[in-house]
């Protein structure tokens, strides 16, 4: 009993310490939108909670109903740089960025950084997918998907073709 214990603790410490490790290597990958170049892009951008709260979602001041700030559909990619599955859908996004041009927008929200996001948000697992349409609810769908599925996904939940 007590080695389970242990092996549990252990675990859990090397755990904290890969996170710990993987937060300090990160890269700071922020990309260019819309506003500071004045053209559309052709990329996911990386927001944060005052971007967020700004473009997408004041959920300080409506926490109770849904108003989407943006003026086109949207996906918001909740991830972290340590995440497999999360650098296996990177690739497929940056694509669909550039298909959907002008159409929608992708943002990502790394959820180590950006903890009060996520928590806001209920993320527990990543990756995980917010599709945000210009009129209805959002929908979460968590799990790397591959690129047709997350086509298929941003035709008919946010372009509702």
């Amino acid at each position: 009993m007590k080695s389970r214990k242990f092996f549990t603790l252990l675990a859990l410490m090397v755990g904290f310490m890969t996170l710990a490790s993987c937060k300090g290597q990160a890269k700071n990958n922020e990309t260019a939108s819309s506003e500071t170049t004045g053209k559309e892009t052709a990329v996911p951008v990386h927001i944060n909670k005052a971007g967020f709260l700004k473009k997408v979602y004041n959920f300080e001041v409506s926490p109770n109903e849904w108003k989407y700030l943006g003026n086109k559909p949207a996906i918001i990619d909740f991830y972290a740089d340590w995440c497999g599955p999360c650098k296996m859908i990177a690739p497929s996004l940056e694509q669909l960025a550039k298909e959907y041009a002008g159409q929608i927008d992708i943002y990502k929200v790394d959820v180590d950084k950006d903890t009060e996001l996520a928590q806001a948000f209920g993320i527990q697992g990543i990756p995980a997918l917010l599709y945000i349409p210009m009129e209805g609810k959002p929908q979460m769908l968590q799990g790397a998907q591959p690129k047709d599925i997350l086509k298929e996904k941003i035709e008919t939940i946010l372009l509702k073709k």
